[in-house]
């Protein structure tokens, strides 16, 4: 059910002797819900209002998890208990073509009970008609080309400039139209990417600010952004600060400054016109009353017409299609879910508010910009990193398998993109952890059949995997060592690429740079914990990862934090650059049991 009609509000008037039937009792549920609906929409708006998580099970499978939701037209959407999905059995999953699917929630009606009809003879109705209206939900999925775009409520609070045009770039200058004196605010240079032609762009100017000062007192400011090289529809923005004086004038202009603009495209010096002046109004009022103003002046047909959509995104599903089906890569909310600011949870908010402070200035925003790729991230290998992608696979063997035979899985993209990789596969399985009173997964790499002992019933099976190299993907063999159990085997794979030769200079770049530990020796009790801080020499920080030299040496996190093992010794710890892990240190602690530490 579509409701997209909630005014005008009309409701029942009672006197006495009125007769009433289905249609006023039903006109009183439309005043009832279509009131609430509307102060739905205009009070908090649309979005999730708790919960309505997607995560990702496997390859295969999503869990939404239960939450309620508010869409445009004002109407509740509660999930009343979390659900999984297979990706192929979600509505629209048929029309999905590129890498990239949005995961949506629309609103439902169902007509539930069916009971028999006293009347149905004298009204020539059905013999039996339903008694209750189930409010519910769907769930599909919408290929991301297919998205329409959503058109901005624009106001008449941000004056946008621009400064430059072309087939590759649009720079735009971004200023409040209306500024309180006394002051600051933000002054936006923003660059656009509009096509796919690979250009590295150049920009600088100089912005005169009569009535205007920056932070060094001057009434010019230098704008600009330099070796911008974007994507399609990327976009990088620079930002500077200026103040209002509190001066007797009503309006004052920006001006760029004659002959002070220098734009380069991939080195080469061009021509840019000149720009109008960009008018602004000083006004003598306070920041809340003037946002407040100026966000409360849309027309209500603007409010709830513009853009009117009968359902939410909860996320963008990233994509790897294989020869015979589609795999979950990455999914991905922040970008694409709104929430709603419940005021219940304002106490929350304020509680969890205190923790932070205002951050310092940014200086740059970017979205979709050309970097390195870090180790964490899949991508080119030519960037000179180690790059890691995972996963799970399931390899069928069906009900007649017997010792000897080989069983396949299918092929499999790793998405670090084509050549030599290394794949690694460890047998997965849900088994009774007696340490932990419940079940617990595990991940066994290597000869399984060393742990197959106790209550755990793995199977014995010899793998062995395929890398297509030119195909970026890669395909398991199972040879069963015995019948096992199990209808599917399930195993966790790990691909590695790492940089080639010297070919980027590692060795080089690491000259006369290095890392240290502040206290390299500790001594530590059974069990105590330890964070080993990092000094940089000769270098800018980076990211360090942390890993024990020998097993049984206690643990330690990605940030550094280590825990003693039971045991007494000296264990060693190994402290290295991500970036360049020929940069690295070594920490050592040593263990005693408790009261021998000053021994």
């Amino acid at each position: 059910m579509k409701n997209n009609q909630l005014l005008p509000f009309e409701r029942n008037r009672y006197y006495a002797g009125k007769m009433l039937t289905s249609a006023d009792f039903q006109a009183e549920q439309n005043y009832v819900n279509n009131k609430r609906r509307f102060v739905n929409n205009m009070m908090f708006g649309s979005g999730i209002v708790c919960g309505c998580n997607v995560l990702s099970l496997d390859d295969l499978s999503l869990l939404i998890e239960s939450g309620m939701a508010i869409d445009d037209y004002g109407r509740e959407i509660v999930i009343a208990s979390s659900v999984v999905k297979k990706l192929s059995a979600i509505d629209g999953f048929d029309s999905v073509s590129g890498d990239k699917a949005f995961l949506c929630l629309k609103y439902r009606e169902d007509n539930v009970h069916t009971v028999y009809s006293v009347g149905y003879q004298d009204n020539k109705s059905s013999e039996y008609e339903y008694n209750r209206i189930n409010e519910s939900y769907d769930l599909f999925l919408i290929d991301a080309a297919n998205v329409p775009s959503r058109v901005s409520l624009e106001n008449e609070l941000l004056t946008k400039q621009t400064l430059y045009s072309d087939d590759d770039h649009r720079i735009t200058l971004v200023v409040p139209s209306q500024i309180p004196k006394g002051k600051s605010v933000k002054v936006v240079v923003r660059v656009d990417k509009i096509s796919a032609k690979p250009v590295i762009l150049s920009y600088e100017s100089v912005l005169q600010i009569p009535v205007f000062t920056t932070d060094n007192q001057s009434r010019e400011l230098v704008i600009g952004i330099e070796d911008v090289n974007l994507k399609e529809d990327g976009f990088v923005e620079k930002e500077y600060w200026i103040t209002a004086q509190d001066v007797p004038v009503e309006s004052a202009e920006l001006v760029i400054k004659a002959g002070s603009t220098l734009l380069k495209t991939d080195g080469h010096e061009l021509s840019v016109p000149d720009v109008s002046p960009i008018k602004v109004s000083i006004v003598d009022t306070d920041i809340e009353s003037l946002i407040t103003r100026e966000i409360s002046k849309p027309s209500l047909e603007l409010r709830t017409g513009l853009n009117s959509s009968d359902y939410l995104v909860l996320a963008c599903i990233e994509l790897v299609r294989t020869e015979s089906a589609y795999i979950i890569d990455k999914i991905n909310d922040s970008a694409v879910k709104k929430y709603i600011a419940s005021p219940s949870q304002h106490f929350e908010r304020t509680k969890l508010s205190a923790f932070f402070a205002d951050a310092p200035r940014i200086e740059k925003r970017e979205n979709n910009v050309e970097r390195k790729i870090h180790a964490e991230n899949i991508g080119n290998s030519s960037s000179g990193h180690i790059q890691v992608a995972t996963g799970t696979l399931e390899i069928p063997l069906g009900d007649k398998v017997k010792k000897g035979d080989i069983r396949y899985s299918g092929e499999i993209m790793h998405g670090l993109g084509k050549g030599n990789v290394y794949i690694e596969i460890g047998y997965e399985q849900f088994a009774e952890d007696s340490s932990l009173g419940m079940s617990a997964k595990s991940t066994v790499y290597g000869n399984a059949e060393l742990f197959n002992f106790g209550s755990e019933n793995i199977p014995d099976v010899e793998t062995a995997v395929k890398v297509l190299n030119d195909k970026g993907s890669f395909i398991v063999a199972a040879k069963i060592g015995r019948e096992p159990e199990y209808l599917t085997l399930t195993y966790r794979w790990v691909a590695i690429r790492f940089p080639s030769g010297n070919d980027l200079g590692l060795l080089e770049s690491a000259s006369n740079k290095s890392i240290t530990v502040e206290t390299p020796t500790v001594i530590l009790g059974t069990k105590d914990s330890y964070f080993f801080n990092v000094n940089f020499n000769n270098m800018e920080k980076c990211s360090v990862a942390y890993e024990l030299t020998e097993e049984g040496s206690g643990e330690i996190t990605a940030e550094g934090v280590y825990t003693a093992p039971a045991k007494e010794g000296v264990f060693e710890i190994r402290i290295f650059c991500v970036e360049n892990p020929s940069i690295c240190t070594y920490a050592y602690a040593i263990v005693k049991k408790k009261g021998l530490e000053n021994t």
